[in-house]
């Protein structure tokens, strides 16, 4: 677990009651192929600071052949969005990519990168990096799905300044043989669970990769960027200034100045927090469909997909515990003497670089918080507050996919908290309780150790307190879960035109166990 568990308690028991009451999460939504057809395009795009940011961006071009994950509901592909449609294929296919360039004639040629891929193409014109598409003209690639796992589309072309205007994307290869394990056992019994309290699968796989280790239960992607206003203006004032020029003549091209980059929009799939929390395909961004605001139930193996889509590197932190590598670019990271064991690091913080992608495992099951997070309580009449906790051979409750307290850390079970309520674990105390004052926002604070939407009733009764005993905003009635705040450790990244909190930030909810996740929006 994070050494931050032991002294922040912001970051162990907040509530976000906004994000608890709405069914808004974030799935790993996109397109499926093999085959696409695309155009890049301008549009304008929101920002939480009411600003409207002209922009480029790839879309559909046309309806696309479907959209994944299946349970989402009323999915939408635009002309331009960003980032660009994320691209979902199965590891074997023959992919093809028909890019048509409507972007404004003094924009000139434009192209897309597949990097990981062998990759040709037919049609446009040659180009630096990769054949091009003219102004109205169209190029085809064609590559094969080598390999599974999440990589990065991006322009190929001025790519200094096509890439900063938005013309960047994800591709997402399947695996086309699932190990039997992540059908069976554990990962099975995740599914019993979600099954019995009415939520549905949303992934797009039961494994990363072709190999026992990489199942998982739940996926979320995350397309890290930033944007420099200055040099949008830039293009879109010589765009007008230019009018209907003909392609290739002279003066029909833009000028932008790309140096000094200074960003001031710092984006999760192409919004900034709070709207990257808002719904998938939610119909106030039109241009920006894909949210980020994960959600998980404790136990569960999360895979998030990053991409690092700008110029800068982003010391992306996840609270709550350290993330696993899987692979980086499609290739997933074993052992050299024991190829069944997988290599990757446990990152406290995952730094990505531009243009680079990774795979991840993030957890979360209360292991090591020295109280019972479930409330319960023996002596309470209430027999939610009298579960059993078997453990098993790693101290985990995981006989009863379909208790509350399924996936419960055996060891804290009926610890109540409110016994040492102050202290580090060492003096056997839970955690240092920072000023609530100081330390938590507002009605985001729910004011309870405890996870359930009754657990702090059934832990202390009506007449009972737990510190700091609820807030405006979260009666002890109504807490349903724990909120992680994950963000840029580049404390300029979580602002939004230097005004916080904003920018490169989301929340992860862990949710108890009757508290159903829908992604479906």
């Amino acid at each position: 677990m994070n050494p931050t568990i032991s002294k922040t308690r912001l970051l162990l028991a907040p509530l976000v009651a906004m994000l608890l009451t709405a069914t808004t999460y974030a799935a790993a939504p996109g397109i499926t192929g093999p085959s696409f057809s695309l155009t890049a395009q301008a549009a304008y795009i929101t920002q939480p600071d009411g600003a409207s940011i002209y922009a480029w961006g790839y879309g559909c071009n046309g309806a696309p052949a479907g959209f994944a994950p299946a349970a989402i509901a009323n999915p939408s592909c635009n002309a331009m969005q960003l980032p660009g449609p994320t691209l979902i294929v199965t590891e074997g296919q023959t992919v093809s990519v028909t890019l048509t360039n409507n972007l404004p004639t003094p924009a000139g040629n434009t192209s897309i990168l597949f990097p990981g891929f062998n990759v040709t193409a037919s049609g446009g014109v040659p180009g630096l990096l990769a054949p091009e598409a003219v102004p109205g003209g169209t190029v085809t690639y064609t590559f094969t799905a080598s390999s599974p796992g999440t990589r990065a589309y991006y322009s190929g072309t001025q790519s200094d300044l096509q890439v900063e205007m938005g013309l960047y994307g994800a591709v997402i290869v399947l695996p086309s043989s699932v190990p039997t394990a992540c059908t069976t056992g554990l990962a099975a019994a995740n599914l019993t669970a979600e099954a019995h309290w009415g939520e549905a699968d949303f992934r797009l796989a039961p494994a990363a990769y072709d190999h026992v280790k990489s199942c998982y239960d739940r996926e979320y992607l995350f397309q890290f960027s930033e944007m420099d206003a200055d040099i949008h203006r830039q293009a879109l004032e010589q765009i007008k200034a230019l009018g209907n020029c003909t392609a290739g003549a002279a003066g029909c091209s833009l000028q932008v100045a790309t140096e000094p980059y200074v960003p001031d929009y710092f984006m999760i799939n192409g919004r900034s927090m709070p709207d990257d929390m808002d719904t998938n395909y939610a119909s106030q961004y039109p241009h920006q469909p894909y949210n980020g605001n994960p959600h998980m139930h404790p136990g569960e193996q999360v895979l998030i997909r990053v991409i690092g889509q700008g110029r800068w590197q982003h010391p992306f932190h996840e609270h709550g515990n350290h993330v696993r590598i899987l692979g980086r670019d499609g290739n997933l990271l074993l052992s050299q003497n024991n190829v069944a064991l997988l290599a990757g690091p446990l990152l406290f913080t995952t730094t990505t670089t531009p243009g680079q992608a990774f795979d991840g495992i993030f957890y979360w099951t209360g292991k090591g918080l020295n109280w019972d997070a479930y409330g319960h309580n023996p002596t309470s009449t209430d027999a939610t507050a009298k579960l059993a906790c078997v453990p098993d051979a790693n101290g985990y409750n995981t006989s009863a996919p379909t208790a509350i307290n399924y996936f419960e850390w055996c060891q804290d079970h009926n610890k109540p908290v409110q016994t040492t309520p102050f202290g580090d674990v060492p003096g056997s105390g839970p955690v240092t309780l920072p000023d609530p004052t100081l330390f938590t926002n507002g009605a985001w604070f729910g004011g309870s150790p405890y996870l359930g939407p009754d657990a702090t009733l059934r832990a202390v009764g009506t007449t009972g307190t737990t510190p700091p005993s609820g807030t405006v905003g979260n009666s002890p009635s109504g807490e349903a879960g724990f909120a992680f705040m994950w963000h840029s450790h580049n404390e300029r990244e979580i602002t939004t035109n230097n005004i916080f909190p904003g920018g490169m930030l989301m929340m992860m909810l862990v949710d108890s166990r009757e508290f159903v996740i829908d992604e479906s929006n």
